[in-house]
């Protein structure tokens, strides 16, 4: 009898994980906006993502903040009125993330592939922006996306 519970515990445990991922995502879906974008790699190939987009201090301030798991083609578009140099940080961020530099014509300025989660190291752009776009770690490298692709809003 004592088995039973405590499988019984486990089995609850790793339901609560599963519930708390998809609330996560739908807690995403309540606080920020969504969107698709389209990113023309330097290979040719366009591919889409489905976005959420943060546009206000509270959004930025807030990003992927706690999210433990993002689905693929997934992402978080930072917007940004003025260009500038932006940085980010992954401070409780617990999934790897591929940073996209973008500039106020869609082109991207650069890259930083794989960041360290729960991170304070600033990782910033190295030239004046207008977009911040997370994807999970190894994305752009998976589609060939690098500096000098194209962002379709």
């Amino acid at each position: 009898m004592k088995r039973i519970g405590i499988f019984l515990a486990l089995l609850l445990q790793a339901g609560h994980g599963l519930l708390a991922q998809e609330y996560q995502v739908a807690d995403l879906a309540e606080a920020f906006s969504q969107g698709v974008i389209v990113i023309e790699a330097n290979r040719h190939a366009c591919h889409r993502f489905d976005v959420f987009i943060a546009e206000t201090n509270a959004q930025k301030q807030r990003g992927l903040m706690f999210v433990r798991k993002l689905p693929p083609q997934t992402g978080m578009l930072f917007i940004y009125r003025d260009a500038n140099i932006h940085s980010m940080w992954m401070k409780n961020t617990y999934i790897p993330l591929d940073m996209l530099f973008i500039r106020g014509d869609g082109r991207v300025s650069s890259v930083a592939r794989n960041t360290e989660p729960l991170s304070l190291r600033s990782v910033g752009s190295t030239e004046p922006v207008n977009f911040v776009l997370e994807l999970n770690a190894g994305e752009t490298e998976r589609l060939f996306i690098d500096a000098g692709s194209l962002l379709v809003f």
